[in-house]
């Protein structure tokens, strides 16, 4: 993902429609090498430097995204929010007054990152492409290097003019989960002074062996005495269901009869039902 940060940076600094307004940027490579001494790049370059990778704990949230997909929940966990700050530098090539080049292709550079609060779509590479939220950009961020002259000595070059800009992307740490879609609603009777009555109100599905749904099938929760029929995509519910161990039964053309336990209330799986075909 920060491959693909890198060849996003590298689209919004060669940005074909700001081409004519910065020149110089636009005959300029863009590469994200170490300034180590010596730096001679061959040809006039705009450098960005990856110096720090750091959680953006601010953006921070461990709520999860529920997404409804043929019937099953898949719930994408957070991302980490992850700010990646680079170290600008420009490194003209030929020509006279190379610091007054410096100079010039800095500023068309910060001029050109500052105009994007967030980077825009058109720009996202790879797996940035579609990532939501928006990717903030900041540009001379105010907790980006301090000790300049301490970095450089490390880099073991002379210190240079520089700026930082910082990005914040979103980075996968756990897998997706996909499971069966239940709902579950509880219903307590209290007629007259009775005791209340705890019943439940499950769903669940009738599957072939290819996981696909069956429609029409008998359902029965044969202790219970409750009998319905599934939908076109397999799904069944019951209405008023005590809680405990059931024996859920299920038919349909073409299918083996078969029953099985269910636990009301239970995990996902117990409320599905596989049928092997005749």
């Amino acid at each position: 993902m920060i491959r693909d940060l890198d060849e996003t940076l590298r689209k919004v600094l060669h940005d074909p429609a700001q081409m004519p307004q910065f020149p110089e940027l636009a005959g300029a490579d863009i590469l994200f090498d170490r300034p180590t001494d010596p730096y001679t790049p061959q040809r006039t370059t705009v450098n960005l430097f990856l110096y720090e990778l750091r959680e953006n704990t601010e953006l921070r949230s461990n709520e999860p995204d529920i997404e409804i997909v043929n019937g099953k929940a898949i719930s994408h966990p957070a991302p980490m929010r992850l700010f990646c700050s680079y170290l600008v530098t420009a490194w003209p090539i030929g020509g006279v007054e190379l610091a007054l080049q410096e100079h010039r292709l800095l500023t068309q550079t910060l001029r050109v990152l500052s105009r994007y609060p967030t980077i825009p779509g058109i720009f996202l590479q790879g797996s940035l492409v579609g990532q939501t939220p928006p990717l903030p950009m900041v540009t001379l961020h105010p907790d980006s290097l301090k000790a300049m002259s301490e970095f450089w000595t490390s880099m073991g070059n002379r210190m240079r003019a520089s700026m930082t800009v910082t990005v914040t992307i979103s980075v996968p740490v756990f897998a997706d989960v996909s499971d069966f879609l239940v709902t579950t609603h509880k219903t307590n009777y209290l007629p007259g002074r009775a005791p209340a009555e705890r019943l439940l109100h499950v769903g669940g599905k009738v599957l072939d062996n290819t996981s696909q749904g069956i429609g029409g099938a008998l359902v029965d929760l044969l202790d219970a005495g409750i009998r319905t029929t599934s939908d076109d995509s397999g799904k069944f519910d019951f209405t008023e269901v005590p809680p405990g161990v059931h024996t859920l039964r299920a038919a349909a053309t073409g299918f083996a009869v078969k029953s099985q336990p269910m636990t009301v209330p239970g995990s996902p799986e117990d409320y599905e039902i596989t049928l092997a075909p005749l």
